[in-house]
């Protein structure tokens, strides 16, 4: 989607893109009613797929508007270049505007685990069952018990992990992350 926003001109376009930028912008707790009441309709409301659906909803239009920005920075001469070498429009995007775009794709990617991974109210909905809670659910659900100091820190540390791990190889992943950028 958001190549063919960066690339392609189509009618609706704008329209698309604004609409993508005021679900950014929307907040999620807004949208429970809704999601309840699809979700309940479609059977899945009570399980883990329809809390990854709703995350995916819900992370969506960031990715979507960030990977944009990464697809128009890659110039368009190197795509015509590959035609000119004979290359298809899949083949030229799936080896010169795809590597060239993995940075943001990666940003998007982990952007998106953090929303689903940190966000709480919306599980808190959705999920009935205790073996389908999420960490966030988990750690909350435990501090209003009697429960050991251990356990409630052991689950704090798993939840905080992905953060520091991310703090910890920052400076690999951006290395990483650059190997593919365009010097002008």
């Amino acid at each position: 989607m958001a190549y063919a926003f960066a690339r392609f001109r189509f009618p609706g376009r704008r329209a698309g893109l604004f609409w993508l930028l005021l679900g950014t912008l929307l907040p999620q707790v807004a949208l429970m009613t809704p999601l309840y009441v699809l979700l309940t309709i479609l059977g899945v409301r009570a399980s883990l797929l329809g809390l990854m659906i709703v995350y995916t909803a819900f992370s969506m239009p960031f990715c979507v508007w960030n990977m944009r920005a990464s697809f128009q920075a890659v110039p368009g001469e190197l795509e015509e270049a590959a035609f000119l070498e004979g290359a298809t429009p899949l083949m030229a995007f799936w080896r010169i505007t795809l590597p060239l775009a993995l940075p943001s794709i990666a940003v998007a990617a982990l952007m998106a685990f953090l929303i689903g991974y940190t966000e709480f109210a919306i599980g808190w909905l959705f999920v009935d069952r205790g073996e389908n809670v999420t960490l966030a659910m988990a750690v909350s659900g435990m501090s209003g018990q009697s429960v050991a100091w251990s356990h409630l820190a052991a689950l704090a540390m798993l939840m905080s992990l992905p953060v520091v791990l991310i703090l910890i190889l920052r400076r690999y992943l951006m290395r990483g992350l650059l190997i593919g950028r365009i010097d002008e």
